[in-house]
């Protein structure tokens, strides 16, 4: 038997129970109105209001929570009232100190007295993108921080709304867990407006993050041209339950309004706000495919210090991994101590690395054109000439193939040195990688939304190219800017992308996405250490490295044929 309903109507009753059973002398807060006009929403204008609850006490940093659609919410004879809310709940010890902010969505005022003005609620609250998020973070909550003592800690920030304003909270969490990791969720419009339609299927393959959510939705909400609120709202409980989310909801029969989510609002705080002072914790039991990849408990650990545009990390037979510093020409070695050292100091243009099976380190060198390859010493040996070399791929046959995504090809050059192009079909080739068994060249398009596979023949020639992997594209962008790749021992590759770290099965189907250690478009990836479980990859001009459960491969040594994909 499902028990949710039941455990939704029992939730209901107790909130109209216990709100009707507050007492009516608690401490009152204060609310005061401000406006604002936004520079990252250029030319808007909108009202908000502070909350202020009568214990606050400004030597003490309060938490925060957050409402899109700000004035619905504080309205003396609306249905929502929050404010009443929060007085009733921090007096009862159930929240901890909280200052409000209750937001409007912007407008834009018309230049005519006769003209509309634009309203921005839409481009604001539905958009799948980090904009609203950096909104609040780099406008709003300094502005409110000039007067109130507000914390920093995300773990007692929490953010709601209604409608599209729910999905805009969500959306804020799920973009900047490092500011907010509490959502409340109502009627929420996970839907085909900008993109929330997309946001199950994200939630059940991106990497979990530390965020706690409640939703609530009815039976009888909209079914319009963006898709079924009531539908999508199940989905999105799917999808978080699967991904190991802490997450509660009430269903009911309502349609799209606030009377279900008003009657709720006191104990979905109290659930939303329990054990205030514990940590959010992140996909407990997640059931994703991700789990069979990523080493429990690791985390991102940065490895050296900062360079101009650190690229193409490479891993020694030892595991020792080495990556090029683009921007100021020099080849840098990670020991399997940690420690990073020069190994090249006049490298001009080095892009792509790769180990050969002879033991030296082949690079893309842009200034030159050429490429070339290192010996132990870091003497070089020039390979090929009057190529715009990018990444490279070399084979433990000798055959190397370089992506030149100037002319948009690829290039083939066999151990004698000849050199001819290979491939002219794809928009920008960038990262290469070679499958274990060495029988698939498998080639990133930066500008779309695919990983190529070209079958190798046995002469080293690329035969039977197709779009093979599709990738995920962030919401605002027009590609991919799948940069380069590595491979595991099952024959998943991973490739650097504007999402983070995006891997595929066998299929070419997208099972994980690891986002980017620190915010920036990743440029490079590769496993390294001695047990080939480190996985490297290169952001901002920094290197950072996670123990992973997956084992990677090298294409310099004898071939492995992985087991067959799950079809």
């Amino acid at each position: 038997m499902n028990r949710r309903p039941l455990v939704a109507l029992a939730l209901l009753v107790v909130s109209l129970s216990a709100m009707s059973a507050q007492a009516p002398d608690v401490p009152h807060g204060t609310v005061t109105k401000y406006t604002w006009k936004s520079a990252i929403f250029p030319g808007t204008e909108r009202d908000y209001w502070v909350y202020v609850p009568a214990r606050y006490d400004n030597a003490t940093a309060a938490a925060v929570m957050v409402f899109q659609d700000g004035a619905g919410y504080i309205e003396p004879d609306g249905s929502w009232k929050v404010h009443e809310a929060f007085d009733r709940l921090i007096a009862a010890g159930e929240m901890p100190v909280t200052i409000g902010i209750f937001i409007n969505p912007g407008v834009v005022p018309p230049t005519r007295p006769d003209a509309l003005p634009r309203f921005n609620r839409s481009f604001e609250y539905d958009a799948v993108s980090d904009r609203y998020a950096r909104f609040l973070i780099e406008e709003i909550l300094p502005e409110v921080g000039k007067q109130y003592n507000l914390t920093t800690n995300p773990n007692l920030r929490a953010i709601g709304g209604a409608s599209s304003g729910a999905i805009a909270a969500f959306t804020v969490a799920w973009q900047r867990p490092d500011a907010f990791r509490r959502v409340f969720s109502t009627i929420g419009t996970y839907v085909g407006l900008r993109g929330g339609n997309d946001y199950a299927t994200y939630v059940r393959k991106t990497e979990p993050k530390p965020l706690r959510i409640f939703l609530q939705d009815g039976s009888s909400d909209l079914n319009i041209y963006g898709g079924n609120w009531w539908v999508a709202n199940q989905d999105m409980l799917s999808a978080l339950e699967f991904a190991g989310y802490e997450v509660n909801h009430v269903w009911g029969d309502g349609g799209h309004d606030s009377k279900h989510g008003s009657a709720i609002l006191a104990d979905a705080l109290r659930w939303l706000w329990k054990d205030w002072a514990t940590p959010v914790r992140a996909g407990v039991g997640s059931k994703q495919p991700l789990m069979e990849v990523v080493e429990d408990g690791s985390a991102w650990t940065a490895v050296g210090g900062e360079y101009g545009f650190a690229d193409g990390p490479a891993a020694s037979p030892s595991g020792e991994v080495f990556f090029s510093d683009t921007k100021e020409g020099h080849i840098y070695k990670i020991g399997l101590d940690g420690q990073v050292t020069t190994f090249v100091k006049a490298a001009p243009g080095a892009a792509g690395l790769m180990f050969g099976p002879d033991g030296r380190l082949y690079a893309a060198l842009h200034t030159p054109r050429q490429v070339v390859a290192y010996d132990a010493t870091g003497s070089p040996r020039v390979i090929a000439n009057d190529i715009d070399a990018d990444d490279l791929a070399v084979g433990a046959n000798g055959h190397l193939y370089v992506s030149d995504w100037m002319k948009k090809q690829l290039w083939h050059i066999a151990p004698d040195g000849t050199k001819q192009v290979a491939n002219k079909d794809l928009a920008h080739p960038n990262g290469l990688v070679l499958t274990p068994d060495q029988t698939q060249l498998l080639v990133a398009d930066m500008r779309s939304q695919w990983i190529w596979a070209l079958q190798v023949a046995a002469d080293g020639s690329l035969t039977y190219g197709q779009p093979y992997c599709d990738l995920h594209i962030p919401y605002g962008a027009i590609d991919s800017g799948a940069d380069g790749m590595t491979i595991d021992t099952l024959g998943r590759p991973y490739v650097a992308t504007r999402l983070g770290i995006q891997y595929c099965d066998q299929a070419g189907r997208v099972n994980g996405i690891l986002p980017a250690p620190i915010p920036g478009w990743v440029a490079n990836v590769v496993f390294g250490g001695a047990d080939k479980r480190d996985l490297f990859v290169t952001v901002a001009g920094r290197v950072y490295k996670r123990h992973m459960k997956a084992i990677g491969v090298r294409s310099a040594e004898a071939p492995v044929t992985p087991p067959p994909p799950r079809l």
